[in-house]
């Protein structure tokens, strides 16, 4: 009988810290090395017409990010109601490691798997702890690592981690810094046998390599800052463009691959990296099955009040749409989902999943 990985638990932690407009009120935003010659609020007023960002939050100054995961770990642990001693692996998707505050200096070893498994106090040696690099599509291919693995059978429980503190890793004199925040998810996944599908069903991924500048490391946009600092940097108008047109591509494919079609699908968790880019890159994938009208309430999302907290903005929208904590989104059993995302590499990402 075939093995199926499963959703058994799931828990984040958003950060208490709210972070609203007016928080970048006095900055000095640069372009190309230029002074950007309009007022903040303006500047401010554009970016959220554009992104559909009105908030975001921040982490605490005193907790890094295997701390935050740790929090959305212990959630999911309670969630599932398993002993923590039965995980097989852990796997922590993330791109910065921990940064302190104020520091800017990236801090990945040992690795945050096991910093997060030293903290869970598990002692079982055969649970092995790992991190993932993937860019924003880290948590979903996190996924598809752990359901390779359940699928043989060598594990039988896997909690995948998306956790980031972006916050601490942006150029205050950028524009785009506005859109990056902070969380953490965690999702435990159990491998079950079943003679009818369930769980994850099919999965595809792709990498760009030749369109990895998108969104890359680079210097502060102020050109007076001297120093060696490197923040995160992308090309939005680019990223946009390429992600309309290849993230839904890769949708479908996953969705072909498990045999169905886009009227199946309930729900679509995509990452929350612009409200606009993920409604237009919908219209596109109902567009390749010559459907016109897109159902209502087929996408939660979460980015006007969270932000974009990369890995960590599937787990999260997934924890609190089953824990009906997203007005009108609620999953039933049987219900076919995708979960869906496009980031640094260029990697784009899909998984289709059943409740």
């Amino acid at each position: 009988m075939p093995i199926y990985s499963t959703i058994i638990g799931t828990g984040s932690y958003i950060p208490e810290q709210v972070i609203n407009g007016s928080f970048f009120a006095h900055r000095v935003f640069y372009e190309n090395g230029e002074l950007i010659p309009k007022a903040n609020d303006e500047i401010i007023q554009k970016f959220s017409e554009i992104t559909e960002i009105v908030e975001r939050r921040y982490a605490d100054d005193h907790l890094l990010n295997h701390d935050i995961a740790v929090i959305a770990a212990q959630n999911a642990l309670k969630d599932a109601k398993i002993d923590k001693e039965s995980l097989d692996q852990i796997i922590f998707c993330h791109n910065f490691g921990d940064i302190r505050h104020n520091s800017n200096r990236v801090d990945m070893l040992p690795a945050l798997a096991a910093k997060v498994k030293q903290i869970l106090d598990i002692q079982n040696p055969d649970c092995v702890a790992y991190d993932l690099i993937f860019g924003c599509p880290g948590w979903v291919q996190g996924v598809i690592q752990a359901d390779y693995v359940l699928r043989t059978g060598d594990a039988k429980r896997i909690m995948v981690i998306g956790a980031e503190t972006l916050s601490r890793i942006v150029d205050q004199h950028d524009r785009d810094s506005m859109i990056f925040a902070d969380g953490a998810a965690a999702i435990i996944f159990e491998g079950k046998t079943s003679e009818q599908p369930t769980g994850v069903l099919a999965h595809k991924s792709q990498t760009y390599a030749a369109y990895a500048s998108l969104l890359t490391m680079g210097k502060s946009n102020n050109p007076e800052e001297n120093n060696n600092n490197l923040y995160i940097k992308m090309n939005g108008r680019k990223l946009y463009e390429f992600a309309v047109v290849t993230v839904p591509q890769v949708v479908k494919s996953a969705i072909d691959k498990a045999g169905l079609d886009i009227s199946d699908i309930k729900m679509v968790f995509i990452h929350q990296a612009n409200g606009k880019m993920d409604c237009a890159i919908m219209k596109r994938l109902f567009k390749l099955y010559e459907a016109t009208e897109i159902p209502e309430n087929l996408v939660p999302m979460t980015i006007s009040w969270l932000g974009n907290s990369s890995v960590a903005t599937i787990p999260t929208l997934i924890d609190l749409v089953l824990h009906k904590q997203v007005k009108n989104y609620q999953v039933e059993k049987g219900d076919y989902a995708v979960f869906a995302s496009v980031g640094a590499g260029m990697h784009i990402n899909a998984v289709v999943y059943k409740f």
